[in-house]
């Protein structure tokens, strides 16, 4: 065998496996979302938006859960995306080589790679033990903490892909550091900082074990964060591992929910990258 066939045996059997392995997670995906759609979409009903989590046997929705996901998340990225676009401009514009620099980014790179139930427990020991209760609050730091290193990774990456050009021209025409990098790397940056803050968003939209450590739930409407806290994931584990049927039917459509609003914001995002690197 020459190495010409040799090379083109390689490259064909690299590009079947890459085919054959992509197939097997698309396969996984369909089935997954073709068991959600299956089980869950005959629930999604008007009542389902309009009521709140009923008790065992009665008629009910999941108005309750899913405001009260919404106010999580909310306040979650509200509190995790702004330190973590400053930490991320600090990365990229001022602290590159220094070795501040570098244990920012280490701990950083622990903390996206660490279990969201580590997080619980640790938001667990730090609030919930020292308050006395759950509570919301303590569930949107949970999660605050979880969004923060994904920003700061993308708002990182976005700013460095900025060339150096632009910084030097703005910086020959005398402005300021502090000026370069809000009017010409954050407006170049935004798409792609954007980005990362609703690939932050998908990430925390679904997350349970920070949760059941944090706000726990509540079966009632309630907008009082400084008590256990309503919330769509919480609500899914607890109807899906309970003996009634009716429950079992809202967990299906609340997952089928989670997943579809997942989703929509990870193809929202992608097409925003995909704008911001064309």
């Amino acid at each position: 065998m020459n190495l010409y066939t040799r090379r083109r045996f390689v490259n064909w059997v690299g590009l079947t496996l890459s085919i054959l392995a992509t197939l097997f997670g698309l396969f996984w995906l369909f089935w997954l979302l073709w068991t959600l759609f299956g089980n869950g979409l005959q629930w999604i009903r008007p009542r389902l938006f309009l009521e709140s989590t009923p008790p065992p046997g009665a008629n009910g929705g999941l108005a309750n859960a899913i405001v009260g996901s919404v106010i999580l998340t909310i306040v979650g990225v509200g509190m995790g995306a702004p330190a973590g676009v400053l930490a991320g401009t600090y990365l990229a514009e001022f602290g590159r080589t220094s070795r501040l620099g570098w244990i920012v980014r280490f701990v950083n790179d622990i903390l996206l790679s660490a279990p969201s139930i580590i997080i619980g427990v640790f938001v667990y020991g730090l609030i919930v033990l020292r308050v006395g209760h759950f509570s919301g609050w303590a569930g949107a730091v949970a999660l605050a903490l979880i969004v923060l290193p994904v920003v700061v990774r993308t708002t990182e990456n976005m700013m460095l892909l900025v060339p150096d050009s632009l910084r030097e021209a703005a910086a020959a025409l005398g402005a300021p550091s502090w000026k370069v990098t809000i009017v010409i790397v954050y407006r170049s940056a935004l798409p792609g900082i954007m980005t990362g803050v609703l690939l932050g968003m998908a990430r925390v939209s679904g997350e349970t074990a920070p949760l059941l450590f944090t706000a726990l739930n509540n079966q009632f409407w309630s907008t009082d964060m400084s008590r256990p806290f309503p919330n769509l994931p919480a609500v899914i584990f607890q109807f899906a591992m309970s003996p009634y049927e009716d429950w079992q039917h809202l967990a299906w459509a609340g997952a089928l929910l989670i997943t579809v609003t997942i989703l929509i914001i990870n193809i929202a995002a992608r097409i925003l990258l995909k704008r911001t690197r064309s």
